[in-house]
């Protein structure tokens, strides 16, 4: 039989991740292309020859997903990979939709495809929707494990935006690791916090790679998962956050049901923000879904050194570039700061917005009026930069997870938010994972 050819749907992450694994050496398939969305700057390249496996001695090409019907006749396709995540499920199925019109199939592979076992004890860390509060619960979780006497490594979903081959396998155990390996904003949002925290974090390209080096080192492994994919290693423990600011996203987006099918424990967290008739309905829908998970209230309370500084002052606002686009959040801990400390008045970013910046509004027209922290690559970031020096405020409010300022350069005062998780009553995250795996 002639293997299948095959297309895959991604944004650099997923899609490298199930080629990796299951197709990679599978004479049964041959992959003809992968299509890239979300990211910036990621179309138009190639898998690259030393990843692909001895049956792609030419690597595999990349292109924009709206080419994807083209390519399908191009190529002669048999199937269609949809391979990303954040997604409505209505989005899904007009993909499918479009690809089913062709003549091709469409498919989504599940976790007995795509997904290795460890020889260490692996917790999972996922999430409803992008911008739920993984990172946060991540930490705690890590603390909570470190405390217990285990020595924890973090594995974080990928986020391979620049060489693929020198991304195969990354270790951070420093912040000079972030500058070696030229981390974007992006990266640095998801690695610096643990680093702050003195665990070290594997990403990158090949996962099965990555899982043997991280195992040589830990006795137990964190899975950070990454938007609202599900985990590339089965877990022995499955934690998954939910956001009662977006209450029904829990059945309504790909694949972050597919986490709340999966869950040992649910975290609701923001519970000190949101509505508490939206902590209600969140908590309902969860136990629709999954009604043997252990649901834990949670809230995020934000930190600033000098919030008297925001009183009376006209700011902007900067959040999680993924958490306002394609997360499609309208707000974060910054505006909530600036709304609690006393701003006289919160700056729309979008007058002012330059070059990529711009684009970024033009692409994600529903983000609101707070900029979008976003870096994938040298260009955009100094972007960010033109585009807050041009802004007419007096101070900025940077709700990263990160330092912005050790980034960009800026001729405004910046004051940065942090935020950590804080359990609701009991049992917490600690009290479950004793339970589970014991003190060593």
């Amino acid at each position: 039989m002639k293997p299948i050819r095959t297309i895959i749907m991604g944004a650099a992450g997923r899609d490298f991740h199930n080629f990796n694994v299951f197709f990679r050496e599978n004479k049964d398939y041959k992959v003809v292309a992968f299509t890239a969305t979300q990211i910036p700057n990621i179309e138009s390249r190639k898998y690259p020859t030393d990843l692909s496996g001895s049956l792609y001695p030419q690597g595999v090409p990349i292109y924009p997903e709206h080419d994807l019907v083209d390519l399908i006749e191009k190529f002669n396709v048999d199937q269609v990979i949809f391979a990303y995540s954040d997604i409505t499920h209505e989005y899904v199925m007009h993909k499918a939709s479009l690809i089913l019109a062709t003549g091709a199939d469409f498919r989504l592979m599940g976790t007995k495809s795509t997904q290795l076992k460890s020889s260490k004890p692996v917790v999972s860390v996922c999430a409803v929707r992008t911008g739920s509060g993984k990172s946060q619960t991540t930490r705690s979780v890590s603390k909570a494990m470190i405390d217990c006497g285990y020595k924890v490594a973090v594995i974080r979903h990928p986020m391979p935006y620049g060489n693929l081959v020198k991304q195969r396998v990354q270790r951070f155990g420093s912040y000079d690791d972030l500058d070696k390996h030229d981390c974007t904003i992006e990266e640095r949002e998801e690695y610096e916090p643990h680093l702050d925290n003195g665990v070290i974090v594997y990403a990158g390209v090949d996962y099965a790679a990555i899982l043997k080096e991280t195992e040589k080192e830990a006795d137990v492994i964190i899975w950070d998962g990454g938007n609202n994919d599900i985990p590339f290693y089965i877990s022995d423990f499955s934690i998954v956050v939910a956001d009662p600011h977006r209450p029904g996203h829990e059945s309504r987006y790909h694949p972050g049901e597919t986490n709340v099918n999966l869950a040992d424990v649910f975290v609701i967290n923001k519970v000190d923000t949101a509505n508490p008739e939206n902590v209600i309905a969140v908590r309902e829908n969860l136990y629709q879904l999954n009604p043997h998970a252990i649901v834990i209230e949670a809230a995020s309370p934000i930190f600033l050194d000098k919030p008297e500084e925001i009183t009376g002052k006209r700011v902007m606002v900067i959040e999680d570039g993924p958490t306002l686009t394609h997360g499609e959040m309208a707000y974060g801990a910054g505006w909530v700061a600036a709304r609690r400390f006393g701003a006289k008045e919160i700056v729309d970013p979008r007058p002012y917005a330059i070059g990529l910046i711009k684009d970024t509004y033009k692409k994600y027209p529903n983000t609101g009026p707070i900029l979008p922290a976003m870096g994938y690559g040298e260009a955009m970031v100094k972007d960010l930069e033109k585009t807050i020096d041009a802004a007419d405020v007096d101070i900025v409010i940077s709700a990263t997870p990160i330092d912005l300022s050790r980034i960009i350069k800026v001729n405004k005062p910046m004051q940065r938010v942090r935020y950590e998780l804080q359990e609701i009553g009991k049992p917490t995250l600690y009290d479950l994972l004793v339970k589970k795996f014991g003190k060593k």
